[in-house]
């Protein structure tokens, strides 16, 4: 059976309509992937050079071995938000006189082969070879190795099993967040260091071979942990109208007082929860929150006087990252729908207001949700507000201009992060007014006076744009009437 499947699954890619441009993607995509890749080797073949001699730690095996459980707890992010499910594979083949189980373990198989899964052999199998072999022999360095790729493996199918029972769920995702967070915080703090003790496991692996007899039963677990669930859950009726019904009261009531515009924005929120894509970019506005805890305490960015120019970057990243991210497909979001809006009385007009409402409304939760960073001091407090003012006031409407520089069509259910489609070289390059806009304006008021005066003007600035935002809102509503219908013409081109 595992031959007509694979035939069918290069027959459906294949036979898209697509076909050329994804084919042309994904030769980029493997190129960057290929680089990465390998620089993850290179950094491996030196890892044990950067521990002894950068560092200064003599013993680079017991130090590798107490951190690896961070490792781990960073490869649960990185897979929450890369790693791809099979759910919508699964949707293709239920229908056919199939065994499910053997569908499921095959849809499973597949998702196994990815590069993530050569993350830790490429980084962690040069270090055993070079440095662990050396001091313990050929046997500890494989056992060794083996345990640290069986780890890996097992948050592999963990995060499938995790992502499809729990990503639907905020309490689910907040839960796991919080205790990696909970985690590295103890740790950074001296309260509790885990990295320490979960050390012993991977130094008994290079004395005995039970470490990875037992991870080897993690591992199995963990696969069968996520075939359950998957062979319990795979029905049709449970893949097409789960979510709808999950989420199909969820609205912000208080938008309705804002009229049509409002409407549109509650409805934009729906669109956001219920499709998977829209709900990542929401994720990630909450996880960058913690972005300020690289900078703002790093001794490498503190001054004498005023404060580092990059903290201008990281206030204006953290309040306005969901604005920028989910704005840069400004109407590729509703390219389904599209030509609903253009038959309206007002309806382009609605949408683009009510887009408006739903920027300022996550931007200002964002801003709220950073006020305790005034724990690094009041200047802190300053920057976010500067930054929040400039990017209502300005960095908004530069983001929705740039974005309807010839937007393309998305569908909505297909991937998450690394989803391609609705990009074009304008959401590209959206990320120039988020980098140059607010340092045309601080730069030069912190050379002649000083850095707060070139606060007060980043803020001031921002405070005229809201002023005159009636108007400029009023000019990209009428913008997007005027292109109309060489929109609609671009959004009814077949994904």
């Amino acid at each position: 059976m595992l031959i007509p499947l694979l035939k069918l699954e290069l027959l459906k890619r294949m036979r898209s309509s697509s076909f050329t441009r994804s084919l042309a993607i994904g030769v980029v995509v493997f190129i960057i992937g290929f680089f990465l890749l390998t620089y993850l080797f290179l950094f491996g073949l030196v890892l044990n050079r950067l521990v002894k001699e950068v560092l200064g730690v003599p013993n680079a095996v017991h130090f590798i071995n107490s951190c690896l459980l961070y490792f781990f707890m960073l490869e649960l992010i990185y897979r929450y938000f890369i790693q791809q499910l099979p759910v919508f594979s699964l949707e293709n083949f239920l229908h056919l006189p199939l065994s499910k189980s053997k569908i499921i373990h095959f849809l499973l198989g597949s998702s196994f082969i990815s590069p993530l899964n050569i993350i830790s052999l490429l980084i962690f199998g040069p270090f055993a070879a070079v440095e662990i072999q050396q001091a313990y022999g050929s046997f500890a360095a494989i056992t060794w190795l083996v345990a640290v790729v069986l780890t890996s493996w097992s948050i592999h199918w963990f995060i499938l099993w995790f992502k499809q029972r729990f990503e639907d769920s905020l309490i689910g995702t907040l839960s796991v967040f919080t205790a990696l967070l909970l985690g590295i915080g103890f740790s950074y703090s001296g309260f509790f260091d885990l990295g320490a003790f979960f050390e012993p496991v991977f130094t008994f692996s290079l004395e005995s071979p039970v470490p990875i007899i037992l991870l080897l039963t993690v591992l199995i677990l963990s696969y069968f942990l996520c075939f359950a669930y998957y062979r319990q859950n795979a029905y049709l009726e449970d893949l097409s109208e789960g979510d709808y019904l999950q989420f199909a009261n969820r609205d912000l009531g208080f938008l309705s007082k804002f009229g049509l515009a409002g409407e549109i924005a509650n409805l934009e929120w729906k669109l956001i929860i219920r499709h998977k894509k829209s709900r990542t970019y929401l994720t990630l506005c909450l996880v960058f929150l913690l972005y300020g805890l690289i900078f703002y305490n790093n001794p490498a960015y503190q001054t004498d006087t005023g404060f580092s120019n990059v903290f201008i970057f990281v206030g204006t990243f953290i309040t306005g990252i969901f604005m920028t991210q989910y704005g840069q497909l400004f109407l590729s979001w509703n390219s389904p729908a599209f030509d609903f809006y253009v038959h309206q009385r007002n309806g382009l007009r609605a949408l683009v207001r009510g887009k408006y409402l739903l920027f300022m409304g996550i931007s200002l939760m964002c801003f709220v949700l950073s006020l305790p960073y005034a724990y690094f001091g009041w200047h802190i407090l300053l920057i976010h507000t500067a930054t929040f003012l400039f990017n209502m006031g300005i960095t908004m409407h530069l983001v929705i201009f740039l974005a309807l520089w010839k937007p393309k069509p998305m569908d909505l259910n297909k991937g998450s992060v690394f989803n391609y489609e609705g990009m074009g070289l304008s959401q590209f390059l959206i990320i120039i007014p988020l980098l140059a806009a607010p340092y045309a304006v601080f730069l030069p008021f912190s050379y002649w006076f000083n850095d707060y005066a070139g606060l007060v003007a980043l803020g001031a600035t921002g405070a005229f744009g809201l002023i005159v935002f009636p108007r400029i809102s009023s000019l990209m509503a009428e913008k997007v009437i005027e292109m109309k219908y060489e929109i609609a013409s671009a959004f009814r081109q077949e994904l």
